[in-house]
């Protein structure tokens, strides 16, 4: 359900846009008003702008890889010169790439982990405060997990926990400056096949058997046994990002059907 001009007036920058939950947020973001930066590492963020402004909405595509910092700040300075404010930031980037017992993770696979699932939304933070500060307020919404508590999982739960810390934190720290600082917290989530696979190698047969471990405890643990539809997803985090929610802070929504993570 779209709420009708919700959004007018403001201008959204949606990390991982280019597909899965950050593009559902960028479309019904479009249909309420907002103007967008969507920023994304791959390529089909052109094709995506260009499909909402066909329809006859404001975008604009920043192709960059949010794991950089450097890349992370350019792409949130090419928002800003576009529209001169940037006011909601949705930190959308982060996901499993591998799922297996901890005992089977290489350093470099533990380090990948925590570098996709917690440094762009870091380096996002970092670089859209100086806007915000300067406009006197901003919203940011990050998404994290219930994974935080879940099985052959543990980098990408440690990465999500520190999310969670820097979401709380640093509402904390900028209240005071008219920035609220939010997450939601989704559970397994049903998604059309990435255009970008977290991990190009074919899976094994012992980790798909893993994998469909995970599973199953995604389900188990929800309430409602079931995974989230992408609406689902993206109706909390425009929520956390409206005025609706203008007394929220430092808060991490769980959306897993009752699992609290």
């Amino acid at each position: 359900m779209n709420i009708s001009g919700r959004f007018n007036g403001k201008v959204m920058a949606v990390t991982g846009a280019a597909q899965g939950i950050g593009w559902r947020v960028a479309e019904r973001a479009a249909a309420e008003g907002a103007r967008l930066i969507l920023i994304d590492r791959s390529s089909d963020i052109h094709e995506q702008a260009v499909a909402l402004v066909t329809q006859g909405h404001s975008a604009i595509a920043v192709q960059a890889d949010l794991e950089s910092y450097a890349e992370a700040e350019g792409a949130l300075a090419e928002g800003h010169a576009a529209y001169a404010r940037i006011d909601i930031l949705i930190n959308n980037v982060g996901g499993t790439i591998w799922a297996k017992p901890f005992a089977h993770y290489a350093e470099a696979e533990i380090e990948a982990e925590v570098r996709r699932s917690l440094f762009p939304t870091l380096w996002c933070c970092r670089a859209v405060l100086p806007y915000m500060l300067d406009a006197g307020g901003g919203t940011i919404v990050n998404v994290s997990s219930v994974a935080t508590r879940g099985i052959h999982r543990v980098p990408y739960a440690a990465a999500k926990g520190g999310v969670n810390a820097l979401t709380q934190s640093l509402a904390m720290e900028y209240a005071e400056s008219g920035i609220r600082v939010v997450a939601t917290a989704p559970g397994g989530t049903d998604a059309p096949p990435r255009r970008i696979p977290r991990n190009t190698v074919a899976p094994t047969t012992q980790e798909r058997s893993w994998y469909q471990r995970v599973v199953d405890q995604t389900v188990s643990s929800s309430l409602m046994k079931r995974y989230g539809t992408l609406d689902e997803q993206a109706a909390a985090i425009l929520f956390l990002a409206s005025d609706e929610a203008s007394y929220i802070t430092g808060t991490v929504l769980p959306v897993a059907g009752g699992d609290l993570g």
